[in-house]
């Protein structure tokens, strides 16, 4: 049975939701569990997708990057985390950033089960709930292998900062403040899909393994 254009965009608002807020909200656990309160503070450790929204990242950058054909690309308001308050910072820090890249590599996982066993679900629900899952495994692939990416200030970056010598570290932290602009260069130009697609084949083929 075809899906009306509702049930599409349903379908993939439903995923991204989740796909975002669980991933900053992964985060800001992490911090609180490391010591640093301050995302706990200003109330941005929920499940609340409005809390996470950013208008650009969130709506405006994917629905560009969809358009244009390319990677599924965007970003959420980052929770606020004080590296300075972690018990040891620089690695502690590791954990803080991989927290949210986990959370996508576990949704990832339950949509596929999900799809896997759809058989299990009213037949009337199926291609409503195939479309979902489908989307959310995109989603969340494309979240993990983006924010691995060692470019600060995406995951990965900070996780490189927590893994390079003191030094080493500090010259590459000062990256940041070009990072962003690196980023939507490397989009736009399809530098980025080249870059990510191998590692989105790869846990494509992990997930593959871990659900069937």
């Amino acid at each position: 049975m075809e899906l009306t254009v509702i049930q599409k965009i349903a379908a993939y608002a439903l995923p991204i939701l989740f796909a975002i807020t669980v991933h900053e909200a992964a985060h800001g656990y992490a911090a609180k569990f490391f010591g640093d309160l301050t995302a706990e503070r200003m109330g941005r450790i929920t499940l609340n997708p409005f809390k996470h929204i950013d208008p650009v990242g969130t709506i405006l950058l994917p629905a560009l990057s969809v358009m244009l054909g390319g990677v599924l690309f965007g970003w959420a308001k980052p929770v606020p985390v004080n590296f300075a308050n972690l018990r040891h910072p620089k690695k502690d820090m590791l954990w803080v950033a991989l927290a949210g890249p986990a959370s996508n590599f576990v949704m990832a996982i339950g949509w596929g089960l999900i799809l896997a066993r759809i058989e299990l679900f009213p037949l009337s629900a199926q291609d409503f709930l195939s479309q979902m899952s489908i989307a959310g495994i995109q989603i969340n692939l494309v979240l993990l292998v983006l924010n691995l990416l060692p470019l600060p200030p995406l995951d990965g970056g900070r996780m490189a900062v927590s893994l390079l010598p003191m030094r080493a570290a500090i010259a590459f932290s000062k990256v940041e403040r070009y990072g962003m602009l690196i980023l939507i260069a490397l989009l736009f130009t399809g530098v980025l899909s080249m870059i990510l697609s191998p590692a989105l084949r790869f846990f494509q083929q992990l997930l593959t393994v871990l659900v069937m």
